[in-house]
């Protein structure tokens, strides 16, 4: 199956939302986007192509996403994928898998990433309140990513850490 438009994938795709830790310059998105890509091409698990896209955004953001309706991705390709980000992070200098990290927009809509250690400071600080748009990277299936992945923190996982 091929590499299709991001917008095609049905509600009820997988997705892996991958944020990195610092913006990335046009030069470090194409180099990750360039291995990204050519890994997607040829996806597979256990041996059945899968049909795949991802899309970036606000110089951050991968977002994968597999239709699962035609083969769904297995813990070896889910592994392959993460193997692929983690060599590409020596090359662009940023980290984009692993957690630990806040995605939230400053008050001149800039996104920002701090540890979840820091929040409860921010919020102290009135730096991040309630209101803040906080991006959710823990969302797993396209169609609430499409409604969901950038809302107040109010009405997410992250108002715990306040």
């Amino acid at each position: 199956m091929p590499v299709v438009p991001f917008e095609t994938l049905p509600d009820v795709a997988r997705v892996w939302v991958f944020g990195s830790d610092k913006p990335l310059s046009d030069e470090g998105a194409g180099v990750l986007l360039e291995g990204v890509d050519e890994h997607l091409e040829g996806w597979k698990a256990h041996g059945a192509p899968l049909t795949v896209a991802r899309e970036w955004r606000d110089g951050r953001f991968l977002v994968v996403a597999v239709d699962q309706s035609t083969a769904g991705a297995s813990g070896c390709s889910i592994d392959g994928l993460f193997r692929v980000l983690q060599q590409l992070e020596r090359r662009v200098g940023a980290n984009l898998v692993g957690g630990g990290r806040v995605f939230y927009r400053d008050n001149h809509g800039v996104v920002q990433c701090v540890s979840r250690a820091e929040i409860a400071g921010l919020a102290r600080d009135g730096a991040i309140t309630e209101d803040t748009v906080v991006f959710d990277t823990s969302l797993t299936d396209l169609g609430t990513w499409r409604t969901c992945f950038e809302r107040p923190a109010k009405e997410c996982w992250v108002k715990d850490l306040f």
